[in-house]
């Protein structure tokens, strides 16, 4: 292939070669550069008559400063980006610059309430430490305390009902791994490092209800300047100290890294007329909720899990017309009405053909799947919550954390011995939820209850995206508390849309004792509720 190639003298290539990964080909990385300066030349770029490399020798180098040793970071952004940023970031509003750039950011000691409200944003990139692969049961290091998120105000009462739960955490974990080794033998007669690892795993699966949502954890964020800007503006009008807090800290790492990105945060009539709408519309939700009778909680705690379709959008023509689409010529409508003069055989074999052999997972099927989509309420407890609300693609709304739904006691802790000790730490958890809630520090209160007790939540999505998750989360390496959940998603799809759940060809069906447990649970709080007469 033929491309035409810039020919650069020494002192240009000197100034570029630290910045570009070639100087010969059409398609090359930016390095070394501070992301104020990779966003503003992509920004003037749209409207520069030349390649790249040239705008950054023609506008950019000299204001940069640019040599051979790349700035570090953007505490020095130079002049030409800032201005650049001014001029059509502030000045224009065009918010498309600010997804030009990027930062790494690492939240560390945030609870396991804050980590929700960090991953909220759809368009960025999170890791979060698993409880399943790390034990609580050791003090921070340097200390006598256990990891959970500490504040004066919630006081001496709430740090002393939080170490007793993490003594009883902690005190279990070695019984429920001696009985799972027992219970689960090497194959060989042999225990392997893998052996003994899954062994650990296993354990810390089960006792992970135990976990207080105050929990603390480290986090890593990537994400444009745009989704940090919404993130910081969210995190400062929300309701949660701690969350008011994280949003001060993000956005100084953000101001000291691009700070041209986050520059209208600050300003009282960008950032703080954002921050005022934003904590107005929470306060209209909640005295709406008031006024129509809608605060009280239901539910006396022997709610069981459950998953329920609320709402289907499209149908098989809709699926068949949007697969064809792009490789049609015609309106959709035509497509629609050649379709019907399709007979079923024929049907199948179409969407046998577009969905095509899928042989792992990651093949998945086209856009036309986005035309179904899938309304899902459920309740699980929080720990299978925090592993499907990290699916952002999808919409995913969750109500207060409270005691009100239940929890459960694993089966199997209790074969260990330890399901007297999980009770008394589920009510202490309990007790201490309600004792912070009567204090008036309601919004604090979730930090009390273990990650066992259970949440409802919306899971939106449309049929592409409802089969990435169900996929992912049903495998049997996963929790069978989500595992739980992705089953029985699969299933009433498959009530629908049965062809749907048969493009689905990598659900893991496998099932175990704990998994039928909660599938159980779920089929019969499914039939309890068609049997209850809605308001």
């Amino acid at each position: 292939m033929l491309y035409p190639v810039e020919s650069f003298t020494p002192d240009e290539q000197a100034l570029l070669a630290p910045h570009v990964t070639n100087l010969d080909r059409p398609v090359f990385a930016l390095v070394g550069l501070p992301e104020t300066v990779k966003g503003a030349l992509f920004a003037r770029y749209s409207r520069y008559q030349g390649t790249l490399r040239r705008l950054f020798l023609d506008e950019f180098a000299d204001s940069l400063g640019a040599t051979t040793a790349a700035p570090a970071w953007d505490g020095d952004e130079g002049r030409r980006a800032a201005d650049l940023y001014e001029r059509i970031f502030l000045g224009y509003g065009d918010d498309s610059v600010a997804q030009l750039g990027g930062a790494h950011v690492a939240c560390e000691w945030t609870s396991n309430v804050l980590t929700k409200i960090l991953q909220r944003p759809r368009l960025g990139s999170y890791l979060e430490q698993s409880t399943r692969y790390i034990a609580y049961d050791a003090p921070i290091e340097g200390t006598s305390d256990y990891r959970y998120y500490r504040d004066e105000q919630l006081g001496p009462v709430y740090e002393a009902a939080m170490d007793e739960i993490f003594s009883i955490y902690s005190a279990c974990i070695p019984k429920v791994i001696a009985w799972a080794d027992a219970a689960y033998p090497p194959p060989d007669g042999e225990p392997t490092a893998a052996h003994r690892r899954a062994i650990t795993a296993k354990a810390l699966d089960l006792l992970r209800g135990l976990l207080p949502a105050s929990s603390l954890s480290h986090m890593g964020i990537f994400a444009s300047g745009q989704t940090y800007e919404q993130l910081i503006l969210h995190l400062l009008a929300h309701p949660l100290p701690e969350a008011r807090e994280y949003g001060r800290m993000i956005l100084d790492a953000i101001k000291a890294t691009m700070p041209s990105f986050v520059a209208r945060v600050e300003r009282p009539d960008r950032g703080g007329e954002w921050v005022s709408y934003l904590e107005h519309r929470e306060s209209a939700a909640r005295r709406w909720v008031a006024r129509l009778g809608l605060d009280r909680p239901s539910g006396d705690g022997s709610v069981r899990p459950s998953v329920e379709l609320l709402h289907v959008d499209g149908d098989e023509d809709a699926l068949l017309a949007s697969l064809l689409f792009e490789a049609a010529g015609v309106r959709e409508e035509e497509t629609r009405i050649r379709l019907s003069a399709l007979g079923a055989d024929e049907r199948t074999q179409l969407l046998a053909d577009l969905v095509g052999e899928r042989r792992n997972r990651r093949h998945r099927p086209g856009r036309g799947f986005e035309a179904l989509r899938y309304r899902f309420e459920i309740v699980s407890d929080y720990g299978a919550f925090r592993d499907l609300q990290r699916h952002r693609m999808l919409t995913v709304q969750w109500q207060t954390l409270g005691p009100h739904l239940g929890a459960g006691v694993p089966d199997e802790v209790v074969a260990a011995g330890c399901g007297d000790e999980y009770r008394r730490a589920l009510e202490i958890s309990r007790a201490e939820f309600q004792r912070l809630h009567d204090a008036g520090l309601a919004t604090a209160a979730p930090y009390a209850l273990c990650l066992g007790f259970r949440i409802r939540y919306v899971l939106d999505c449309n049929a592409r995206e409802a089969m990435q998750l169900i996929e992912l989360r049903s495998g049997r390496e996963g929790h069978p508390s989500y595992r739980a959940v992705a089953h029985e998603m699969h299933a009433q799809i498959a009530a629908v849309h049965p062809a749907v759940a048969g493009a689905m060809r990598h659900v893991d069906r496998e099932t175990e004792p704990r998994l039928e447990r909660i599938l159980g649970e779920m089929r019969t709080q499914a039939k309890l509720d068609a049997l209850t007469p809605r308001a």
